[in-house]
């Protein structure tokens, strides 16, 4: 199959013609700051490439061996404003399912046991201490479409990470990486049915930086258009 512009999803660079993703996230910087222990942002506006390159960030850690990086889309809980339980139980089971498709079965079983335990709540810091204490290697998470969560469920969510920072990396993980459109500092949280309203900046202020990824140049447009043109002969 020939090689096609993409702008739906994902870039796949043996089905698209695309710029190296680690090379657009200034890899070194970021690996600093996971080996840091660091939490942070990453932000950028729509389809500019940010899910591409936390995948590739993912394979990357992954085959270098030193951590365990899971990539997980919270998205899915976008609708559950203000039912936390049920928002955290859907996120719980990405993150799970997630790991499992690498070869990682302990998260969806430590989730079926808080699930059948009944808890009060659904506690994420619970399950990735839990998590975190059963692997050989410290846990680096990406999570996806941050801000597409509002209310109360992404006030949760923040403060649940930052809940075990303390315990990191043996007891919760290295690095958590949140990437979204916008920096979390710029996030208004509306909680208690929008009655009270907090910045978001004071429900994760274990963010050490705040990384945005960069705008297409001329340079980077004249290569993508270069890979197409030595494909088919066509010049723009």
């Amino acid at each position: 199959m020939e090689k096609f512009f993409n702008t739906e999803g994902p870039t796949r660079a043996d089905d698209h013609y695309c710029l190296p993703p680690l090379a657009r996230i200034y890899l070194a910087e970021v690996c600093t700051l996971i080996d840091r222990k660091k939490y942070f942002v990453l932000h950028a506006p729509r389809q500019t490439g940010k899910t591409t390159c936390l995948l590739a960030l993912r394979d990357h850690l992954n085959r270098e061996g030193r951590y365990l990086c899971v990539y997980a889309n919270v998205e899915g809980a976008q609708g559950y404003r203000e039912q936390v339980e049920k928002g955290l139980s859907v996120i719980l089971r990405e993150i799970a399912l997630r790991a499992e498709a690498q070869g990682d079965s302990a998260p969806e079983r430590l989730r079926i046991k808080m699930e059948s335990e009944g808890s009060a709540t659904v506690s994420l810091t619970a399950f990735l201490s839990q998590w975190c204490a059963e692997i050989k290697k410290p846990l680096v998470l990406l999570l996806d479409e941050i801000d597409s969560l509002v209310g109360d469920m992404l006030v949760a969510m923040l403060r649940q990470l930052r809940a075990g920072y303390d315990a990191r990396p043996a007891r919760f993980p290295q690095s958590v990486t949140l990437c979204g459109v916008r920096d979390v500092r710029d996030y208004r949280l509306h909680v208690n049915g929008g009655k009270e309203v907090i910045t978001g900046g004071s429900a994760f202020n274990i963010k050490a930086e705040s990384l945005r990824l960069g705008d297409f140049d001329r340079t980077d447009l004249e290569a993508l258009y270069r890979q197409h043109t030595e494909a088919t002969g066509q010049a723009f």
